[in-house]
């Protein structure tokens, strides 16, 4: 993983050289030759590293020796960030540095007072820095020689770039069949003799055997949801922290927080909402064997009906006893069998039956050394799905690795093993992993952007570093170190990292890395215990009412800061930054837990500019930042959800890529946000109203045009007040070519404290929202498109071309009276209009075409090729206040061949729905509420109207539920 640190700092220096002699300046008289010695001794370093890596593992002065380089090299990085920032300060000043010195061939020791005097004093002082880390190096280097290590040159093969697309599932359980019968047996059966209504069974067995696996088979087993009314998981971990897992239990039960602060008001809210409920919960990874803390569990949760279950999973059989378990299920190794058919599925993935041939010896004997370990059998597998030939299979085999011991019985060497086959700058991303806790859902955006933070992703040609991250992660992916993949309906990817594998990365980095809970002890001891000087990634969680330590403040050389909160209610009081700013200077990365039920906000006190190499801030519960984070010239991400203004100095940022917050918050843009061009994020562009309140601060909406490296998500809001078409076409909206989801609202933002209000004339204000909208075009590549309060009678012509969009939500075209002609986009797959108020019939201008249009085309006539929305699967029309009539009168067009879901709300004067729909075989699902004409007709059920729909799996039709057989 060194060589990652090293590789990147040797460029930067090479480039400051380069960049010195282009100017014809040095820092300092002599600090020219320090810097060249300096690049020389990390080239010789360079050399050894690949040797040194590997005999790290079992020779400890070798891992103290890389431990030295490695801190010479974070701290020669903090020096280098001081001096690049400064230099990027006078750009954005308008100082141009080179035109100060370029009437000097040389500069001395006392530089031209032309430069000024910070100058000078910065100039020096970084010299100086240069100085003291050189002769570290030096004798860094000089000590190599004592190890005599071996030049080994990497591997020049360049790594496939993996997709997440084939990433292979991980979720289905291999093998156990005989534990899967017995565990659903137990969990099913119900007998008279059972003393408890509440019986626990616990899996016990060591780390990487299967447990939670079987348990997750257990959770999702049909027959078990089908037999029990409430399922909970909860992840317990070491520590067993009773105020977390009462709060989870009854966010499983209730689906919702209550605002309790006090255990027993928990224990006793689970206590009340379990009776007269058989429920099935789930405590995965037990550690503690202390009964004081279980008890007030025990004696809560056995209110539940009979039947309930509570299964266990620890690695320890005294947990097991402590808890009372009526069943104690030992989880033992796979089979042979088991686990080379577990192997096979990972190694021999997309191979030939010839190639799986020619390497099944040496892949038994491989499987051979995992012990009948799931997770070991899986991970060497992963690594070897990428090994090609015989000899690469040969060396695993034969690694000396397979004899270590120091780590979970027989996990170290396949871990070991595959994170030795990682890419040195992919080693590092693995690494920080473990700055969250464990059974944290890791969010593949989030984590790209702190990995960005911390310098692990370069810039390489022309290709995006998210893009480069987004690599990263699956290559981690596809070698078996995340797990429990989840893609929600937005795109947001979000994976585990295994207990144990979390364990492994904790292991490799048990200086450098720290997670610790504070329950009110201001100086825990395991803080004080953890060698400050060398921390480089802390996690707190802080516990009710728990303050930061003071001692955090000695960890000088701090990179990463991350805070969780146990409990909301202490946010506003806790005095968590006051200080931080002053001490914690080479903080990168920033992040203050995610609040999801926080009504307080907090104030950013004074001296967050000190920060000048953080790259990543998320502060959830700030609404509004003080001007001076604007000197954060090196920041990346600023990312707070309950922003309601944003710096008006904002446009000096100009390295932010995502600028993320809530939208709807923002009253306006600032002056200068289109000079963030480097802005690939940005939740929400507000329009103000001219002539407003803050007219003269904001930014109109042509401070789009210069942001076209955009993508993902964009909202525009205010849209009534933009003055012109000309305005809304200058944004260049079709040139954000990487934009997928677009929501265009055209409401006016009036603020509350304006004078007068906009009043335009009603017949001006259609014109000009159905110019506004026309000329914003949107990308071609759009996959989903909101438009809302739209004051126009016709949306826009280029929706008709957005052939690859998926989703369309038009809500409160009040001026619309006739549906648009929508049926001609060949991808729709979801499709929503609500609140077109003024629309009395839907018919086959909805469709969009004729038969006339097939002919034109194909030159030919037949009906069963022209289809009207060929892959719309949902259909949702709500608050159709006067709509009368639906029906389709051209019986040779197809429509809606694909449709799933139909649902109908709010329609009060809708008197049928068209046939056609109503008897589509495809259809699985009609939901009708708010339409009383239309519910009365159903509602008697009698034969020719219920004939309609019979066929129909779900029906709910005002709020009851009808299913078919």
């Amino acid at each position: 993983m060194v060589d990652a640190i090293v590789s990147p700092l040797l460029e930067q220096l090479i480039s400051i050289s380069y960049e010195e002699a282009k100017q014809q300046v040095r820092l300092v008289a002599g600090v020219g030759k320090q810097v060249k010695k300096l690049t020389s001794n990390l080239r010789a370093i360079q050399a050894v590293l690949n040797d040194a890596e590997q005999r790290q593992v079992k020779e400890g002065s070798v891992r103290l020796w890389l431990d030295e380089l490695k801190e010479a090299s974070y701290d020669m990085e903090d020096v280098l960030d001081e001096w690049t920032t400064a230099r990027l300060k006078l750009q954005i000043e308008g100082v141009d540095e080179n035109a100060l010195v370029q009437k000097m061939p040389v500069c001395s020791f006392f530089l031209s007072p032309c430069i000024g005097f910070k100058q000078v004093v910065l100039r020096r002082d970084i010299a100086q820095k240069i100085n003291e880390i050189n002769e570290i190096f030096d004798d860094i280097a000089k000590r190599k020689d004592v190890f005599n290590f071996n030049v080994i040159r990497g591997s020049t093969e360049k790594s496939e770039r993996i997709h997440s697309t084939a990433l292979i599932n991980v979720s289905d359980v291999r093998g156990r069949d005989e534990e899967k019968n017995i565990l659903k047996r137990k969990l099913l059966c119900q007998s008279n003799e059972e003393q408890n209504a509440v019986q626990i069974i616990s899996l016990v067995g060591m780390g990487g055997i299967g447990k939670t696996t079987l348990a997750q088979f257990a959770y999702n087993d049909k027959d078990v949801i089908e037999n029990f009314d409430k399922r909970i998981w909860v992840c317990v971990s070491d520590p067993f922290d009773e105020f977390r897992i009462a709060k989870a239990i009854i966010e499983g039960l209730e689906g919702s927080l209550p605002n309790l602060v006090e255990l027993n008001s928990l224990l006793e809210y689970i206590h009340k909402s379990i009776k007269e409920k058989k429920f099935f919960l789930i405590l995965d990874d037990v550690w503690t064997d202390d009964y004081s803390k279980w008890e007030p569990f025990h004696n809560c949760l056995m209110n539940g009906l009979r039947g309930s279950r509570i299964l266990v999973t620890t690695r320890k059989e005294t947990v097991a006893r402590m808890m009372e378990s009526t069943d104690v299920i030992s989880i033992k190794e796979l089979s042979e069998h088991e686990c080379w058919s577990l192997f096979k599925r990972f190694a021999f993935s997309g191979r030939s039956p010839t190639e799986c041939e020619q390497l099944e010896e040496i892949g038994r004997k491989i499987v051979g050394k995992c012990k009948g370990l799931p997770l070991a059998a899986k991970t060497i597998g992963s690594l070897l799905r990428f090994k090609k030939t015989r000899e690469e299979w040969q060396i695993i085999l034969n690694s000396e690795m397979w004899q270590l011991e120091d780590f979970e019985k027989n996990l170290l060497a396949p871990l070991q093993l595959s994170y030795n086959d990682l890419p040195p700058e992919i080693k590092r991303c693995f690494l920080y992993c473990v700055v969250f806790p464990k059974d944290y859902d890791l969010d593949k955006d989030e984590l790209v952007r702190l990995w960005m933070a911390q310098g692990y992703i370069e810039k390489k040609g022309n290709i995006e570093m998210e893009m480069t991250g987004e690599w990263y992660f699956d290559f981690l992916a596809s070698r078996s170190f995340f797990q429990e993949f989840d893609v929600e309906e937005e795109g947001t990817v979000t994976c585990k990292m295994h207990d144990i594998v979390h364990d492994f990365a904790q292991y490799l980095t048990r200086k450098e890395f720290a997670a610790i809970e504070v329950d009110g002890d201001e100086n825990p001891l395991s803080l004080a215990n953890t060698c400050q000087e060398k921390l480089r990634h802390l996690t707190l969680t802080l516990g009710l009412r728990a303050k930061l330590p003071v001692s955090i403040f000695d960890a000088k050389k701090l990179r990463s800061l991350i805070l969780f909160y146990s409990s909301d209610d202490q946010v506003a009081a806790s005095p968590v930054l006051p200080g931080l700013f002053d001490q914690l200077t080479c903080l990168r990365a920033l992040k203050m837990g995610d609040l999801r039920h926080v009504d307080q906000t907090i104030e950013i006190p004074k001296g967050l500019e000190n920060l000048i190499h953080l790259r990543y801030l998320k502060l959830s519960m700030v609404e509004e930042l003080p001007e001076s984070c604007c000197e954060l010239l090196n920041l990346q991400t600023l990312d707070c959800l309950y922003l309601k203004r944003l710096p008006q100095g904002i446009g000096k940022l100009i390295n932010l890529r995502h600028l993320i917050f809530d939208p709807g918050n923002l009253a306006y843009m600032p002056n200068g946000i289109e000079r963030l061009t480097s802005l690939r994020t940005l939740s929400e562009f507000a329009v103000a109203r001219v002539g407003g309140k803050y007219s003269s601060k904001s930014c109109n909406l042509e401070g789009l045009r210069p942001l076209n490296h955009l993508r993902g998500f964009l909202e525009i809001s205010g849209l009534g007040n933009v003055t012109d078409a000309d305005e809304a076409k200058n944004a260049h909206l079709e040139k954000k070519k990487n934009l997928i989801d677009l929501i265009l609202i055209f409401n006016e933002r009036v603020e509350s404290d304006d004078e007068e209000a906009s009043e335009e004339m009603n017949e001006e204000k259609e014109a000009k929202h159905e110019a506004v909208c026309e000329a914003l075009l949107p990308p071609p590549d759009i996959k989903s498109l909101q438009i809302m309060v739209f004051k126009g009678r016709t949306p826009s012509n280029w929706i008709g071309s957005l052939n690859k969009l998926k989703m369309l939500t038009l809500n409160s075209f009040v001026k619309c009276e006739i549906m648009p002609p929508l049926g001609k986009l060949p991808s729709l797959e979801i499709l929503r209009i609500s609140n077109m108020s003024s629309v009395k019939r839907v018919g086959d201008e909805f469709l969009g075409m004729e038969i006339s249009d097939h002919i034109h085309i194909h030159g030919t006539s037949s009906s069963s090729s022209v289809i009207a929305f060929p892959k719309l699967k949902k259909l949702e029309l709500t608050g159709m206040d006067e709509l009368e009539e639906w029906d389709f009168g051209n019986d040779d067009i197809t429509i809606m061949p694909q449709i799933k879901s139909l649902y109908i709300a709010y329609c009060e004067k809708l008197k049928l729905l068209p046939e056609l729909l109503l008897r589509s075989t495809t259809l699985e699902s009609l939901t009708i509420f708010g339409v009383p004409i239309v519910q009365e007709s159903f509602k008697r059920r009698t034969e020719k109207d219920w004939s309609k729909i019979s066929h129909i799996p779900n029906i709910e039709i005002q709020n009851i539920v009808f299913r078919s057989k």
